[in-house]
C-alpha cells in the first residue's frame, strides 16, 4: 500500500484533534473530487513499519491529545489497501486504547465485499458513498455530498451516527 499524505494533527477529518492518513488508490474517480492526486494506487510513498510506528507514537503523544485516527484517501477500502490497513488498525487498537477510528470510502456499505466488511468491522465510524458533485453541500459535517452517510458501528451493525 502507498499513502499520499499524513497529517499528525488534523481537526477537519472527524471530531476532535486527530491523526489522518490519506492512502493512495481510488477506483471511483468521482467528478469534482478534491483529492484526485490520490487516485493512482502507485502514487505517493510506500506505507512501511516506520510510518505505522509514527502514527502510533503520535496517537499516544500526551502533549497533544488526539481523539483518534482518520483513514481517507484515495480509498482505504480499495482491495490493494485492505491488508496493510488491517495491520495498522489492529496495532492501533492494541497500543492506543480509547482512540476512535474513522474511515472514508466511496463504496457503499451494502456493496462491501467480505474483505471490505471485515475491515469495516474494525473501525468505529464509516463515511460511505461516492462524492456526487451535484449533491455537494459545504454545510455538511465530515462529508462532501448529501448522498454520503456517516455510520457508527454498534454491536448490531452500522447505524446513522448521532455525533
Amino acid at each position: 500500500m502507498n499513502y499520499h499524505q499524513y497529517f499528525p494533527l488534523d481537526v477537519v477529518n472527524g471530531p476532535g484533534t486527530r491523526a489522518t492518513l490519506f492512502v493512495s488508490g481510488c477506483e471511483h474517480q468521482c467528478r469534482g473530487c478534491y483529492n484526485q492526486s490520490t487516485w493512482d494506487e502507485k502514487s505517493g510513498h510506500p506505507f512501511d513499519e516506520a510510518m505505522k510506528a509514527r502514527i502510533i507514537c503520535d496517537l499516544n503523544d500526551s502533549r497533544i491529545r488526539r481523539r483518534g485516527l482518520s483513514l481517507s484517501g484515495g480509498d482505504p477500502l480499495l482491495p490493494a489497501n485492505i491488508e496493510a490497513l488491517r495491520s495498522l488498525i489492529i496495532e492501533v487498537r492494541e497500543l492506543c486504547p480509547g482512540k476512535d477510528i474513522w474511515l472514508w470510502t466511496g463504496y457503499r456499505l451494502e456493496d462491501f465485499t467480505p474483505a471490505q466488511a471485515s475491515l469495516a468491522a474494525l473501525v468505529d465510524v464509516i463515511v460511505d458513498g461516492p462524492f456526487e458533485k451535484a449533491l455537494f453541500d459545504p454545510k455538511l459535517r465530515f462529508r462532501g455530498s448529501s448522498n454520503q452517510r456517516i455510520l457508527a458501528r454498534t454491536p448490531g451493525g452500522f447505524v446513522p451516527w448521532q455525533g
